[in-house]
């Protein structure tokens, strides 16, 4: 546990070398990233925090909205004498890492978002012609999804999992884990607080966007369902972008296309460690 931006974050840090930031979503904790961090700790040192308000890292009562989670990271780093990191984040996790990256564009050498939306930016028509995901609204009314939910965290939980894997499930260890950390009144607060600042987020990724491009390298990962939407929302912003569109693969690609993620993030983050290795005397 350790104490930045006025909270208490549960971090694993595992490995030496570089620094790679991995931010999870939602209902994830930071046990998302199970089988990536191995095969990233062989070369970099691997940090995994829980998100604010989720897993076992504080719940406030506010902060939930993009920039506060971005300012979160940036303290983690400084917590861990960091002064730069390959960033990664997934779901709710990569609105903060792309605020992270435009805001202090210095602390973060490469950038990876997945299956995930930025805000109102334009690029997500397609995916949004039906209207979002029913899950958002019912998740943005002030302790109804609480109260309704209350006994029936395990099954709501579930149903994420299984959708976010095509059916094909996580392991056993881990959805028990994952459904632990959003049993409760307050856990679940915590997770819908997230929700609930999305549209404070959307302002703030929109003024970041007008204030300026996105100039870190960038690598945009889609799947099922968001696909390419979110790379169709940072071609027009950012100045190095390459995009993978992962078949077969639901929502939660690290624990449902770990075979396809590592290989990706391996390559991607390699040509960073190779630009670092050329600097060094």
């Amino acid at each position: 546990m350790l104490r930045v931006n006025g909270i208490d974050v549960h971090v694993t840090v595992t490995g030496e070398g570089p620094a790679v930031l991995l931010l999870h979503g939602f209902p994830h904790t930071g046990r998302l990233w199970t089988e990536v961090v191995p095969h990233l700790a062989t070369r970099y040192r691997v940090i995994v925090p829980d998100l604010r308000g989720l897993g076992a890292t504080s719940r406030p009562a506010d902060g939930y909205d993009a920039g506060t989670l971005a300012a979160d990271a940036e303290a983690l780093l400084d917590a861990l004498g960091e002064p730069t990191a390959a960033v990664a984040g997934i779901d709710a996790g990569a609105p903060p890492a792309f605020l992270l990256a435009m805001r202090r564009p210095g602390r973060v050498r490469r950038l990876v978002l997945m299956e995930s939306l930025l805000g109102r930016l334009p690029g997500a028509e397609g995916f949004l012609a039906g209207g979002p995901p029913w899950w958002f609204g019912f998740h943005a009314v002030p302790e109804l999804a609480e109260t309704v939910l209350i006994g029936h965290e395990a099954e709501y939980v579930g149903w994420f999992l299984d959708a976010g894997t095509r059916g094909r499930g996580v392991p056993r260890e881990i959805r028990d884990h994952f459904v632990a950390a959003y049993t409760g009144r307050d856990a679940l607060r915590g997770a819908f607080a997230h929700y609930r600042a999305m549209p404070v987020s959307a302002r703030q990724i929109e003024d970041a966007v007008a204030a300026g491009r996105l100039s870190v390298p960038a690598m945009a990962i889609g799947a099922h369902p968001v696909g390419d939407a979110l790379a169709r929302q940072l071609r027009p912003v950012a100045d190095d972008l390459v995009t993978h569109l992962v078949e077969d693969c639901g929502h939660i690609i690290p624990l449902d296309r770990p075979d396809v993620l590592v290989p990706l993030l391996n390559s991607f983050l390699d040509l960073d460690l190779a630009g670092a290795s050329r600097l060094t005397p």
